[in-house]
C-alpha cells in the first residue's frame, strides 16, 4: 500500500461535513430543529475542519522553512508543550504534553517549528504510539541530526469518560534515535524533562 504523502489530502466541503453532522443528531434522537442545536452542525464541522487540519500540512515543509547551518552539537530540548489530537477508535480527544530534543549535526532549526510540528501530527485521528513515532522521524529524516527524543505524556477521554471510566490514568510513549539509544544521554534528556530550571 503506497503512504500517502503528508499534506496532500484534499480539503473536505464543510458544507458536507455540517450535513452529515445533523444527520447524526437526528439519528441518536435529537430534534434538529431545536434551537440549541440549529448552528450545532455548522459548529461541528467547523471544530472537526480544524482539529483534522494536520492531514493538509507537511511537517517536512515547517521543518526546512526555518533551518540554519549552525556549529552546535549538543542538545536542545523543547518540553512541555501542549497537544491536542483525536483518538481514532473513538474520535473522542486525548491531550497531554510532548516533550523533544535532538542533538544537532550541521543545522539547528526554529525553535517555533518543533510545537509545530507536534500540531500537524496531533491534529489527525491519532493513537499516541503513532504520533510520538511520527513526530520523531520527520525530525531524523528533515534534519538528519546526531539523534532525536520524544516523549509524550497524555490523559485519553476514551478512558475516562468511557470504557473503564479511569480518570486519573497517564500514558506515556517515548521513541529514541540516534545518540539517544546511549543509556548516559538518555538520562541525560529524562532529567532535563523531569527537572525545573526557571
Amino acid at each position: 500500500m503506497t503512504k500517502k504523502k503528508s499534506g496532500s489530502h484534499p480539503i473536505v466541503p464543510e458544507n458536507l461535513l455540517r450535513d452529515h453532522f445533523r444527520e447524526i443528531l437526528g439519528h441518536i434522537g435529537e430534534e434538529i430543529s431545536r434551537e440549541g442545536l440549529v448552528k450545532t452542525p455548522d459548529r461541528a464541522a467547523k471544530a472537526m475542519a480544524f482539529l483534522t487540519q494536520g492531514y493538509r500540512q507537511d511537517p517536512e515543509a515547517i521543518l526546512r522553512s526555518a533551518m540554519f547551518r549552525e556549529d552546535y552539537s549538543e542538545m536542545v530540548l523543547v518540553k512541555n508543550i501542549e497537544l491536542y489530537s483525536l483518538c481514532e477508535h473513538h474520535m473522542l480527544p486525548f491531550f497531554g504534553k510532548a516533550h523533544i530534543a535532538y542533538i544537532p549535526n550541521g543545522y539547528i532549526v526554529g525553535l517555533s517549528k518543533l510545537p509545530r510540528v507536534v500540531d500537524v501530527f496531533a491534529r489527525r485521528l491519532q493513537v499516541q504510539e503513532r504520533l510520538t513515532i511520527e513526530i520523531r522521524d520527520v525530525i531524523q529524516e528533515t534534519l538528519n541530526p546526531l539523534g532525536v527524543a520524544v516523549v509524550v505524556e497524555a490523559q485519553h477521554m476514551c478512558m475516562m469518560m468511557r470504557g473503564v471510566q479511569k480518570q486519573n490514568s497517564i500514558t506515556t510513549t517515548s521513541a529514541f534515535t540516534g545518540e539517544f539509544s546511549n543509556a548516559e544521554t538518555r538520562s541525560e534528556f529524562l532529567r532535563l524533562v523531569s527537572s525545573k530550571l526557571h
